[in-house]
């Protein structure tokens, strides 16, 4: 299953979500619904290396892909999705 952390004021997540509604092989964990989701995505931002260059431009790296594997991407395409351009 891939985890996708976002928030529904995110616009990127929210076309992320509209391509992943119903598909059981993706679970959504909305960041802003409750702080241990925060905690858990905050974990992953401070530890891996995929967040510099969002950290570096003050973005919160939303949407996140973790995937089967436990790769890491901000990238939907590494997720089977389209791209969010």
């Amino acid at each position: 299953m891939i985890k996708v952390y976002g928030m529904d004021s995110c616009p990127g997540c929210k076309e992320v979500y509209k391509q992943i509604d119903g598909n059981k092989n993706f679970e959504i964990i909305d960041i802003g619904e409750h702080v241990m989701n925060l905690k858990e995505f905050l974990r992953l931002r401070d530890r891996e290396a995929v967040f510099e260059e969002a950290k570096k431009g003050a973005y919160i790296g939303i949407p996140c892909f973790v995937l089967e594997g436990g790769k890491i991407s901000l990238d939907p395409k590494d997720a089977g999705l389209e791209s969010l351009e």
